[in-house]
């Protein structure tokens, strides 16, 4: 069998979700990396070790996949951007690892431009073909940052760029990814495969609305909006507080108003003033009055948001940029409908009027209209849901992993042999 060494040099696929930097990305390689572990191949996942407390090697996905925590750079998590200047140390230290344990692997697959950076010096030292994936783009959030303090920097751009040029092989999650990478980098559109991610089906499965409620302790009646996501300006999280504050009359009885469920941010973010966004969300939600109506849960363990899922009339996806869209795709996946911004990868997750209904980003008039007519019509809601649980079927991870190993299997492959699968793909 295969054995893969996957790369998240700046997050761990086992961090509490939510945080500044844990998201999709870290379910993505955690969920992978357990499948392609039940088909037998081996998986080891290093990352940047950030807490010196936490041991090395953690067997917590089981059977033949391992994550391994690198020393590189201080033990403590770090700006993203300060990542890049601990790379070299950290292949250093993977190669290291590797050599005394008497490893090799057959294949490399990174995550991000920080580990395709690393993987580009890992796979000369290993003499292996390495496959990326980016899971979002730096040219695509600049072209949707309002700020400086949003772009992403110039190193990262180029880093990309030069990831894009010597990787054997990119993963796109959709064909509008695949296109931006050839149009705004200029990547080989050959070596792009199509990709989506993937949903554990086994966990995110609908549950009855009024058990969830109870369970989570909400109201049995009152409408409910959640939004499941990090906290930062990208997500869009004020379009929809501006939303909600459409939708919310002084005639309306309080109990009767929208409850608006938030979960994300790192503890820290809630209970300090230091976080720029956090703050600028609780000014906006005060000066609109909905203080008692938009609640900031913090971040869940991911056992828990099926629960929340359930609960919900309606997730709310109001992102700038998304280069997928995973908590929509979870969100249906649990019976759910998902209203979100017409942007990247949720124009392609979500169904329009099938699964969900999409709307301009940055439109809060358009939002609380849809939302509007999700608490108005209990009939199609109920076929929204249905057919939302069916269409995130096509997702489960058995199929996507599988997508996944054939790739693998075309880069490990003797040249001869590759272009003969290729050949025989052709004229099928």
């Amino acid at each position: 069998m295969t054995r893969i060494a996957m790369i998240s040099v700046h997050t761990c696929p086992l961090a509490r979700l939510g945080g500044k930097e844990t998201g999709g990305m870290n379910v993505y390689i955690r969920d992978l990396s357990r499948e392609l572990a039940r088909r037998g191949h081996y998986v080891d996942v290093f990352t940047r070790r950030q807490n010196p407390r936490v041991a090395q090697i953690s067997h917590a996905l089981g059977a033949r996949a391992r994550v391994i925590h690198i020393p590189a750079g201080p033990e403590e998590p770090i700006d993203k951007n300060l990542v890049l200047r601990h790379i070299p140390s950290f292949v250093e230290q993977t190669l290291s690892f590797a050599q005394a344990e008497g490893l090799s692997y057959d294949l490399i697959h990174s995550h991000y431009w920080l580990s395709g950076a690393a993987a580009t010096e890992l796979r000369k030292a290993w003499q292996v073909p390495f496959v990326q994936m980016f899971h979002t783009l730096g040219h695509m959030k600049n072209s949707v940052a309002q700020s400086e303090r949003e772009r992403e920097s110039e190193q990262r751009i180029a880093v990309e760029t030069e990831v894009m040029e010597q990787a054997d092989h990119l993963i796109a999650a959709t064909p509008m990814e695949r296109a931006q990478m050839a149009w705004l980098y200029g990547a080989d559109p050959r070596k792009i495969s199509i990709v989506p991610c993937g949903v554990d089906i086994s966990l995110f499965t609908p549950r009855p609305k009024a058990e969830a409620r109870s369970a989570l302790q909400l109201p049995a009646d009152r409408p409910i909006i959640l939004f499941v996501g990090r906290i930062e300006p990208l997500k869009g999280i004020d379009t929809l507080i501006k939303a909600v504050g459409l939708l919310s009359q002084p005639t309306t009885p309080p109990d009767e108003r929208p409850l608006v469920l938030i979960i994300g941010g790192a503890p820290q973010d809630l209970l300090a003033t230091n976080s720029h966004e956090m703050e600028r969300l609780r000014v906006l939600r005060e000066s609109l009055g909905l203080t008692e109506q938009i609640i900031f849960l913090g971040s869940k363990p991911q056992t828990a948001l099926p629960h929340y899922y359930s609960a919900a009339d309606v997730l709310v996806v109001p992102s700038h940029y998304e280069s997928f869209g995973m908590v929509a795709l979870e969100a249906m996946a649990c019976g759910t409908p998902v209203i979100a911004s017409k942007v990247g990868g949720l124009a392609l997750v979500v169904q329009e009027g099938r699964t969900g209904y999409l709307v301009p980003d940055r439109d809060p008039e358009q939002l609380a209209d849809r939302i509007s007519a999700i608490f108005a019509q209990p009939e199609l809601t109920r076929e929204i849901s249905q057919r939302a649980v069916e269409w995130a079927r096509q997702f489960r991870w058995p199929v996507i992993a599988q997508r996944i190993v054939e790739i693998y299997e075309e880069m490990i492959m003797p040249p001869t042999a590759a272009r003969r699968t290729r050949l025989a793909c052709h004229c099928e």
